[in-house]
């Protein structure tokens, strides 16, 4: 016999354990189903902390999604009695005219947040942790600093499965068919029927979602850890959370010593490197470490001391570098959500309630119409022209 939902939930990382949780929390009959057990390493939503911050130079668009992230956040600490999101303020450091630091105070204006403006000598008084070159400067959003996004996955599965949703971990869907009356799921262990479907599963999107085999590309992505030679200056509360332009040789990001490998530290996309989401991430090596190893001796002299750990995840980018949340052409009933091109865990929270109104309701009132399948072919059609 089939079993019968209102909504499936495929695909239970951030995005995927996020939409199961509202779901639920609403009364709705749902199902969420993951090829493995969240929060897995082959995923993008492991490795001890991720970063978020109010002013978001990518555009400032973004904004009222991360104030309405920053709501549900606490909602799920007050529910779990425990904490998931930590300020230490965000510091975003580079020269006044880099992409990181002009689009910061853009959007701090827009938006009428809060900042602080360091010159190098302050930044030397105040964190010395950091190095800056003459003439660089750091904004200071003081709303920013990290999430944990295990407890997050792990606690919104909990949530969820509280509420009434099932759970099926080890299980990975092969199909999906919509048609007029809902959208049939298969598996090798069986089928489920569903009004609604919500497909999030980050690297193996494309599986499902053929519409996005040329556009939606995993990447390697490496963080490392490294045991500060000054652990007083790497406190959180003397090193806040970061981001660094390098101008063309990318960004950065890093956290304080949160835990006990240390600082942590990478390169955002790393070298863009494409990977099978079907193979094991290809290892940590010497140009991996090499690349992070230098970064740190050069700009944050405090840490320069003992690599102790380094791994991998992985990115899933979109060619805009925005997220996708949008039903699947041509089928109202399935709603697919991410790529969120790395830079999408700390919106994972509001996230998770825009799938949900997609779902049961057909729409949402959040604003969502940048990350459409429309908006992403008219970026590749003017990047192809």
């Amino acid at each position: 016999m089939t079993a019968q939902f209102d909504v499936a939930v495929i695909g239970l990382g951030a995005m995927g354990s996020a939409a199961l949780a509202f779901l639920s929390a609403r009364g709705v009959r749902a199902i969420g189903i993951d090829a493995h057990f969240p929060a897995h390493a082959l995923s993008s939503s492991h490795g001890d902390s991720r970063l978020i911050r109010l002013g978001y130079f990518e555009d400032p668009s973004y904004v009222p999604l991360l104030q309405r992230a920053y709501e549900n956040w606490r909602m799920l600490e007050a529910r779990l009695r425990t904490d998931v999101l930590t300020t230490t303020g965000v510091l975003q450091i580079g020269a006044p005219d880099s992409k990181i630091v002009a689009g910061t105070r853009a959007s701090c204006a827009l938006h009428s947040l809060a900042y602080e403006e360091l010159d190098r000598q302050a930044m030397a008084a105040r964190f010395p942790a950091f190095s800056l070159d003459e003439g660089e400067i750091a904004l200071l959003d003081p709303q920013g600093g990290y999430i944990r996004p295990e407890i997050a996955v792990m606690g919104y599965l909990t949530t969820a499965a509280a509420d009434g949703a099932v759970l099926h971990l080890g299980e990975k869907i092969t199909s999906i068919e919509p048609d007029d009356a809902g959208v049939t799921i298969t598996s090798p262990l069986g089928s489920y029927r569903a009004g609604k479907v919500i497909v999030s599963t980050g690297s193996w999107i494309a599986e499902l979602v053929p519409q996005l085999k040329q556009h939606a590309v995993p990447i390697r992505q490496v963080v490392a850890w490294y045991q500060p030679r000054n652990g007083f200056a790497t406190q959180p509360q003397r090193m806040p959370v970061f981001l660094r332009d390098e101008g063309a040789e990318g960004s950065y990001f890093g956290f304080p010593a949160i835990g006990a490998d240390g600082v942590k530290v990478g390169r955002h996309a790393h070298f863009r490197e494409p990977i099978d989401p079907n193979q094991p991430n290809p290892p940590v090596n010497e140009t991996d470490t090499a690349l992070l190893d230098g970064f740190v001796a050069k700009r944050l002299p405090a840490v320069s001391g003992l690599r102790v750990n380094a791994t991998t995840c992985r990115y899933t980018m979109l060619p805009s570098e925005d997220f996708l949340l949008d039903f699947m052409p041509g089928s109202s009933r399935v709603v697919v959500a991410s790529p969120c091109s790395g830079h999408g865990f700390k919106f994972t929270s509001v996230v998770g309630e825009i799938l949900a109104d997609l779902a049961a309701d057909g729409g949402t009132d959040l604003p969502i119409n940048a990350f459409s399948f429309e908006s992403m072919e008219r970026f590749v059609a003017r990047s192809v022209g």
